[in-house]
């Protein structure tokens, strides 16, 4: 599916003519993210009180007046727990999980345990990813490297009424840094002891009093903790150069229009090193092909970092997009226009059988693409934000394409299919609070959309072709109350639905009885929220808690689907989830010198039908694997990829040490409890671990220079990041395989900002 380029340029032009002939004022994210560039932190308040600002209402307000579950993160706290790349978000934010794979694509994404587990194009993902405003097309596109971020914010649970369908179990937003009306310059550059260095910068300024700019970039290279024993290569690495440009023109004191442009270019090496097998394993239960012959020199344990691939593991990317975003003021009304163009694709090669072994059974290939393409268009009313009736109104247009070819073999598994998939959605929403007595809001927000999506599918062995459309129209709403007892103490509750559209399920063995089935229904979720925002000793410390439970409906999963007697393995409704639990954050700066801020999420993630799940891999009958096809019921077993506990801290202590110096001394804790990255698969179990980093350095009195020595990973505690058990091409015998972190080892590294 193409998107004609005339009507991008078209709804470039309507958005710049429409928004000219009004009058605009400084917008939520120009407020938020230029402040940012000048602190790159935690903004302060009068007497170091602790002052937070959100957008996640699509306005700009403190984070203790939202009555949402959100939490933000900024570049400080980002540094200080050692996360550089989007995949290690989860470090600091407990109620998220990132799953890594063999590429970003098949990567899963989770909040409070609710992700979307797929490998087809078209399926959208369970939690949206934006990037100042503008939707990515899929979450592969925002696994980069994070170096011009102002800040994050983490919105947890159902989003779908201010954010649509692929938010149904939350939101990441990233905010990348704004041009301000002064010079500001802000680099940085690392050096690791297992040779990772990288360096980014930023300069933001005016060029008149009308034009300000943002140009930024940042390049990162990591050759990778894994050793390839057949080429002496490092594998699980990345190179990622990244590039932005903004230009801010006041067209009028009260008229505004910021564009902007970026680049992407990078690639990732691929290393699973095997830490469990049989010792009679032959590979594909060939003769001769044992582990000694499979992987010579690789010695196979816990502690493995080496494999012996014969054919190149890797990924290589590029993407580009524009995004204009156009601001107005009629009266007290805001009006906002953001108009959006993506592109991006990803090339793969596997070796699919991960191994050096001779013959063709070693040499077993994955070779495909991802294509993608967005174009998206929102138009916002705000009203004034401290008015005791306010409002937010908006429409929105997305299209987007996918395309997809791809091939396996040649000695087993063989696959040989090429795939497109597009949609194109229309939507309105609306959101209204009104303080209709002292100190007591009510919010009622709803969304209704449409969409249509269509499909084709060729697969080149089975000489078929394939092809279909379907469209369906739904509504969400949002109904809440929240109670300000005291300026520092805010209670609050809600009830919310969710939805995530119909797909098809692209990928191989894709087939008549698949394409006959028709779509997957949409899945569908409601969330009930209590919780409470507070601030204590002159607002110089924050606790909050948040309540959820949330139920989802024709959750979509992989699982075995009969259509016409005919069994399938595919992405289908297999049922329904519940996830509760408690989230906790808190923020204390004790001292001018002394801070400390944490969050903690207590989760309880049950399928509550699940009647038909895939077997893992060497499930038996006495295991719960029965039946024909056979099959598992997971009906009240815990979800994948859903920790009980998992929290993150840190603190910092900046004692003054004269002359305009003071030192910097910060310390980041991480614990997760245990889970399965496979339901019941015990080769598929991560035990509960915690991660301690340490950074000491020095710094100017007023930021404008710092040095900081780290050691990240500090106690060199082993975990794993994703593990896959591949019994299946062992003869079903114990086969299994894991994906490093960036910290499975401890390293140590030296970082020196500038900012100024």
């Amino acid at each position: 599916m193409r998107l004609n380029t005339s009507v991008c340029f078209g709804a470039l032009a309507v958005s710049l003519l429409a928004s000219a002939q009004v009058n605009a004022q400084t917008s939520d994210a120009n407020a938020v993210a230029a402040t940012e560039t000048v602190t790159a932190d935690v903004i302060g308040g009068k007497d170091d009180e602790i002052v937070v600002t959100t957008t996640a209402q699509k306005r700009f307000e403190n984070l203790q007046n939202v009555p949402l579950a959100v939490q933000v993160i900024t570049p400080s706290q980002l540094e200080a727990q050692g996360v550089r790349h989007f995949q290690d978000l989860g470090k600091v934010a407990p109620s998220l999980t990132i799953r890594t794979a063999e590429h970003p694509v098949n990567a899963n994404v989770s909040l409070r345990g609710v992700g979307t587990f797929a490998f087809g194009i078209g399926v959208e993902p369970s939690v949206a990813v934006t990037v100042d405003g503008a939707a990515v097309a899929f979450q592969a596109r925002a696994f980069a490297d994070l170096p011009d971020v102002a800040q994050i914010e983490v919105l947890r649970g159902p989003q779908s009424t201010l954010y649509g369908k692929a938010a149904s179990a939350g939101l990441i937003k990233i905010m990348t840094i704004q041009p301000t009306d002064t010079l500001h310059v802000r680099a940085n550059t690392l050096a690791t002891t297992d040779s990772e260095f990288g360096g980014n910068f930023s300069i933001t300024g005016p060029i008149s009093e009308t034009l300000g700019y943002v140009f930024s970039a940042g390049y990162n290279n990591w050759g990778g903790n894994v050793r390839n024993l057949a080429d002496g290569k490092k594998a699980n690495g990345r190179e990622t150069l990244n590039t932005r440009a903004k230009l801010r023109w006041k067209a009028t004191p009260d008229v505004t229009f910021t564009l902007s442009g970026n680049y992407l270019n990078g690639n990732t090496t691929v290393g699973r090193p095997f830490i469990r097998m049989a010792p009679n394993a032959l590979l594909r239960n060939q003769p001769g092909l044992t582990p000694a012959v499979a992987f010579p020199g690789v010695t196979i344990d816990e502690d493995n970092q080496n494999i012996s691939n014969n054919s190149p593991s890797r990924t290589k990317y590029w993407g580009w997009g524009t995004l204009l975003r156009s601001e107005a003021n009629i009266g007290k009304l805001n009006v906002l226009s953001l108009t959006s163009y993506d592109r991006y694709r990803l090339d793969d090669y596997l070796d699919h059988d991960d191994t050096s072994a001779p013959g063709p059974f070693g040499s077993n290939i994955n070779v495909g693409a991802f294509k993608s393409r967005l174009f998206t268009q929102e138009l916002r009313l705000l009203s004034p934000g401290d008015e005791a009736f306010r409002y937010a109104l908006g429409l929105y247009y997305a299209n987007v394409g996918f395309e997809r070819p791809f091939k396996r073999g040649p000695a087993f598994s063989p696959a040989d299919w090429e795939a497109s998939s597009g949609s194109r959605q229309i939507a309105g929403f609306a959101q209204i609070d009104w303080e209709f007595l002292p100190h007591l809001t009510a919010t009622a927000g709803g969304r209704v959309q449409n969409e249509a999506i269509k499909y084709t599918f060729r697969d080149k062995i089975a000489a078929t072709n394939f092809a279909g459309d379907a469209s369906d129209s739904t509504a969400t709403y949002r109904l809440g109350l929240s109670y300000q007892v005291t300026p520092d103490v805010m209670f609050f509750g809600s009830y919310t639905t969710g939805y995530k559209g119909q797909t098809y399920d692209l990928t191989s063995g894709f087939n008549a009885a698949r394409a006959n089935a028709g779509p997957i229904r949409p899945e569908t979720s409601r969330d009930k929220e209590f919780g409470v925002r507070t601030q204590f000793f002159d607002r110089r410390a924050t606790f909050n808690v948040t309540y959820f439970d949330t139920d989802y409906t024709d959750l979509q999963a992989q699982s075995i689907e009969t259509v016409n007697g005919t069994s399938n393995f595919r992405l289908t409704n297999v049922g329904g989830l519940n996830t509760k639990g408690l989230e906790f954050e808190l923020g204390a700066r004790v001292t001018r010198d002394l801070s400390f801020n944490g969050a903690a999420t207590y989760l309880d993630a049950t399928y509550t039908s699940f009647p038909a799940a895939q077997c893992y891999v060497l499930q038996t009958a006495a295991l719960g694997c029965v039946g024909t096809p056979p099959s598992q019921n997971l009906t009240g077993t815990r979800a994948v990829q859903s920790p009980k506990w998992k929290t993150s801290a840190g603190a910092e202590y900046a004692p003054s040490l004269g002359q305009n110096l003071k030192g910097v001394a910060q310390v980041s804790w991480q614990y997760q409890s245990s889970l399965y990255y496979v339901a019941r698969d015990p080769q598929a179990f991560q035990p509960g671990f915690s991660v301690f980093n340490l950074g000491l350095g020095v710094r100017e009195q007023d930021r404008r220079w710092e040095v900081t020595a780290f050691v990240n990973n500090l106690f060199d505690k082993q975990y794993f990041q994703s593990l896959v058990n591949s019994a299946g091409n062992y003869g079903n015998r114990i086969g299994t395989q894991a994906l490093l972190p960036r910290d499975f080892r401890r390293y140590g590294g030296v970082r020196v900002g500038v900012h100024f």
